[in-house]
């Protein structure tokens, strides 16, 4: 039997990180594998005094993380060895990653020590602020930080198998979608916020005409890319600070959780009520992602 597919709308942009937390790559294509963009996440900073992998979620110690922008000198090949990428920092200045000094740079810069690492420790976790802000997570943490797991180490904790490998820097899936109805969604819902789709660190951003959070209705179907890419939706997306901070040309801006919270806060099965945008996916299966690429469900 054949099921009708329906035809969602089209790649708008194509997003990849290098490193956990900081600014990434906007591209025309990405290899999707099984576990996730190819190189995506690949790397990320491990800070030394703490032995949690440091991130942009901790605006607290680490405030200027999300300001330094990643990119790979050469492009990341499939269960090849990882490229090495450049990394500038927002004085401009700027160290490879594959440079001895690398970690001593870096360490000064953040006044912290650090080591960039590309393997995921066993028991993955970071700190995440919780600005004072209701709503956020079901057990109302506000003006906090709580340690969080995160990829395999979470699915570990509450005895499921994981969807990402051990090794991986990747939260929870190994793709995260969004729509720009959800953008404009949100733009409609508060004006005066800037709603940019790099606030949202997502790695595929789909132009579609439906509108309001469309997302929402998607889990558990079957996002197809052109003629190959097919992603299963495992999970809504649920936002935390990180969407919030400045970056770039974005001012730091609470009312981006502010509106998610008041307009589409969403109960995860089994987790409670979350504020959420966009949605996470699995890899059924391999291919590529196109800028321009049909989308269909």
């Amino acid at each position: 039997m054949k099921f009708s597919k329906k035809i969602l709308g089209e790649i708008a942009s194509l997003w990849r990180f290098p490193v956990k937390s900081m600014g990434g790559e906007r591209l025309q294509e990405l290899d999707v594998c099984v576990t996730g963009i190819v190189g995506d996440r690949a790397y990320a900073l491990l800070d030394m005094a703490t032995g949690k992998v440091a991130s942009a979620k901790n605006s607290k110690l680490f405030p200027d993380l999300l300001k330094c922008r990643a990119e790979y000198l050469s492009p990341p090949v499939h269960l090849e060895k990882i490229a090495p990428v450049k990394i500038t920092l927002p004085d401009g200045d700027w160290v490879r990653s594959d440079d001895t000094r690398a970690n001593e740079k870096l360490s000064s810069f953040f006044g912290r020590q650090v080591e960039l690492i590309q393997t995921a420790p066993e028991d993955f976790t970071i700190d995440q602020f919780h600005p004072d802000l209701a709503g956020l997570d079901p057990v109302e943490s506000r003006n906090t930080i709580v340690s969080q797991k995160l990829g395999s180490a979470l699915f570990k904790a509450v005895g499921m198998a994981s969807p990402v490998p051990t090794s991986s820097f990747l939260d929870v899936f190994p793709v995260s979608v969004i729509t720009t109805s959800t953008l404009l969604k949100l733009r409609a819902l508060a004006p005066a916020s800037l709603f940019d789709e790099s606030r949202f660190r997502m790695n595929i951003v789909v132009k579609t005409l439906d509108e309001g959070f469309v997302e929402n209705s998607w889990v558990g179907q079957t996002l197809s890319i052109g003629d190959a890419t097919q992603l299963s939706v495992a999970m809504l997306d649920p936002r935390c600070v990180m969407t919030t901070l400045e970056q770039s040309e974005l001012p730091q801006d609470l009312d981006i959780l502010r509106t998610l919270v008041a307009h589409n806060r969403m109960e995860l099965p089994g987790m409670g009520k979350f504020p959420c945008a966009g949605v996470y996916a699995i890899v059924q299966k391999e291919g590529k992602a196109q800028v321009g690429s049909t989308v269909f469900i």
